[in-house]
């Protein structure tokens, strides 16, 4: 056993050693024993050859991810983290070694010192602490749009008529009041014509894409979409004194939206692939991106939804960008996007189901012929401990390397009450994307305002007291009342009374037609309800198949304007 022992520790030493910089992970283990001198560390340069970060709740996921962003930002190289249950925030704050932690350090032979890193907080639409980072509805997309709102390849493509039809008249659309506006004209007697010559787009198929715009609104995410529109370029910032800029997006209002946030995600990686010029192989990333929950992104994804994403993980590598999907198990990520994900962290697993034993079993066969007996060291590995295999300088997989895990230097868990609201009162972007603003769009176009609506610029840095929670009866009332408003008539929600109506706040401009309510609620009372998605059944309907087929080759780029049909206007602020 020695000289097994002996020569697994050689093998690891030397398959671990690298010319360049590296993120030092931490250090090697044999029967269960860390040895300080033999470190286990990832090649900086090969880090935009992308990565996985598995295990199971509670293995030590998120410290992992921790200190992989301090040595990243201490080598000069931006950090992107989606922060889901407010964990990271304690990268500001320099942590505090007590006895229990220097013996951690020692174990493992870490240099450590207690240190804060600079820190970029962000929050989706404002909805939050940080900087509010919003998207126009042009710019986000059809593709990412649809999966926002769960709508089936259809209406799918039926929505990308109506971006092609808003691009095509000049019909800017920002927000979500500027969608419907547009779906609400070609549903009228004066956008008939135009709802005929877009030729399978149904009236029953632009009121169900209506309704679901509707749904959005009535949960608050059309606080998401809008201007100021944030510039992703944001994210590859530096302090001066070359420190790369980690920058956090916090998501804890959004535990109960997960198609919201990791389509928000995708997003931002699909904008730096549109904007970032070809690089090749650099000495370091310009951006690390941290994809959290990564199987919430995969899960009811339609297939060209998941077409984009490979295409997107496998090109922007040239980019300079590297990508690590963080999951329970690589089982979470399609083969097709895992082939391309050369760097390896595996935490523990825990196999209690046959469901489980055979995710197990799945995990071992992804990794190279090694030494451990993985299946045993997985199921056992304690926490902050991980399997560890690397793209090398050569681009050969290193050895398999049982490791245990380096501490980080900043905090663990959330920073000290007011820090976060401090760091972002601090932060220059407050002002370029704090004020929400309302331009003159498709909205103010088809009512006939001569006057762009502007929203009163708010900055705050603290954060307002939570909502109560809305049910699910909350938000469908919502969504009736605002189908009323709009439509001018009954709802096909079901018509139970709520027992509060949400407050709402409606942008200056936007109002809905006053009276319209009233008049909808007397005459829905006679009126049947009907399923939610239901979309009855006409001759138009296989139609739509065809040209969905057909939409590539008749709109070409003006239709498919991106890898997810996103698109990039020249800002005017």
């Amino acid at each position: 056993m020695a000289n097994t022992e002996a020569g697994l520790l050689e093998e690891i030493r030397t398959g671990y050693q690298f010319d360049g910089p590296t993120v030092r992970l931490g250090a090697a283990m044999v029967e269960d024993q860390a040895h300080p001198d033999v470190h286990v560390q990832l090649p900086l340069a090969m880090m935009n050859r992308h990565g996985l970060v598995a295990g199971a709740t509670g293995t030590g996921k998120t410290v992992t991810l921790q200190v992989i962003a301090e040595q990243l930002s201490a080598h000069g190289v931006p950090v992107f983290l989606a922060d889901l249950k407010g964990d990271l925030t304690g990268l500001s704050t320099p942590a505090d070694g007590g006895a229990k932690l220097r013996e951690r350090v020692a174990s493992v032979g870490q240099d450590w010192s207690g240190k804060a890193f600079p820190v970029e907080y962000f929050s989706l639409g404002g909805d939050g602490k940080g900087v509010p980072v919003r998207a126009r509805v042009s710019d986000f997309g059809p593709l990412l749009l649809a999966r926002v709102m769960d709508l089936n390849e259809t209406q799918e493509s039926s929505l990308q008529l109506v971006f092609h039809y808003a691009d095509q008249n000049d019909l800017e659309l920002y927000n979500l009041a500027d969608l419907r506006a547009v779906i609400r004209f070609l549903m009228s007697d004066d956008g008939k014509e135009q709802l005929e010559a877009l030729g399978a787009l149904s009236k029953s198929t632009a009121g169900v894409i209506l309704r679901e715009l509707v749904s959005l609104e009535a949960q608050g995410m059309d606080r998401f979409f809008g201007e100021a529109e944030f510039d992703t370029s944001e994210l590859l910032r530096r302090t001066p004194g070359g420190q790369g800029i980690i920058s956090c997006l916090e998501l804890p209002t959004l535990q109960g939206k997960p198609a919201l946030f990791s389509t928000f995600l995708m997003w931002l990686l699909a904008d730096l692939f549109a904007e970032l010029p070809e690089v090749g192989d650099l000495d370091k990333p310009k951006l690390v991106f941290f994809l959290d929950e990564a199987h919430l992104l995969f899960r009811g994804a339609s297939k060209a939804f998941l077409q984009s994403i490979m295409t997107t993980v496998r090109l922007i590598r040239s980019k300079g960008v590297g990508i690590f999907f963080v999951t329970q198990t690589p089982k979470d990520v399609p083969s097709e996007v895992l082939g391309q994900l050369a760097n390896r962290i595996q935490h523990a697993l825990r196999a209690f189901t046959p469901d489980d034993a055979k995710a197990l079993k799945a995990t071992v066969s992804t990794f190279p012929i090694s030494g451990y007996d993985l299946e045993e060291i997985l199921t056992s590995a304690g926490i902050g401990e991980a399997v560890v295999t690397v793209m090398n300088e050569r681009g050969a997989p290193t050895p398999v390397a049982l490791t245990r895990m380096f501490a980080p230097e900043s905090t663990i868990g959330p920073s000290p009450a007011g820090t976060v609201e401090e760091l972002v009162k601090q932060s220059p972007l407050l002002a370029v994307y704090g004020p929400a603003v309302d331009s003159h769009s498709a909205f103010e176009k088809l009512s006939g305002a001569t006057e762009p609506a502007r929203v009163p610029a708010e900055i705050t840095t603290t954060q307002k007291p939570a909502p109560a929670p809305a049910t699910q009866s909350d938000i469908d009332a919502e969504a009736r009342r605002i189908e009323e408003d709009i439509l001018g008539r009954p709802s096909s929600r079901p018509a139970t009374p709520p027992p509060s109506p949400l407050p709402r706040s409606v942008p200056a401009g936007k109002a809905s037609r006053p009276g319209s309510v009233e008049a909808g609620r007397e005459r829905r009372r006679t009126h049947p309800p009907s399923s939610r998605k239901q979309e009855p059944q006409n001759e138009t309907a296989d139609m739509i198949r065809d040209v969905a087929m057909q939409a590539a080759t008749t709109l070409g780029r003006e239709l498919v304007r991106g890898l997810f049909g996103t698109r990039r206007r020249r800002r005017r602020w």
